[in-house]
């Protein structure tokens, strides 16, 4: 299946519109259009774009199972409190990251914007 028709499948199958998906990808609709129709053929930046959009992880755009796809091959990821156990850098970032999320995890909807909108602010200079 082309890239294209399963975004406008998952599209369907939301019950959005393109200009649903324009809303909430900043991308034009006109845009969608030709990429769901196989005229353009997206970038990855734009794919991921195209998956948020749609509240999907990017890979349901290439997969076209229910389930997540088996990923034998693949080690298993150490948990952040796995990480905080070892000795040397690693773990002093992953004991800073727990604390992190820990206060994180204290502040109100209104500090946590604000936090957050001042990291943005910072990101952009």
């Amino acid at each position: 299946m082309l890239i294209g028709q399963r975004l406008r499948l998952l599209r369907e199958e939301k019950a959005l519109s393109q200009g649903d998906i324009e809303k909430a990808s900043g991308l034009l609709r006109c845009y969608i259009s030709r990429v769901e129709h196989g005229h353009t053929v997206p970038s990855l930046e734009t794919l991921e774009r195209f998956a948020d959009a749609l509240e999907v992880p990017l890979y349901r755009l290439f997969y076209e199972g229910q389930d997540a796809p088996a990923t034998p091959h693949l080690t298993p990821r150490r948990s952040l409190e796995e990480l905080a156990d070892d000795l040397g850098p690693s773990g002093t970032e992953a004991r800073f990251l727990l604390k992190l999320k820990g206060l994180a995890g204290k502040l109100t909807d209104a500090d946590r914007a604000y936090l957050l909108d001042f990291a943005r602010k910072l990101a952009t200079r």
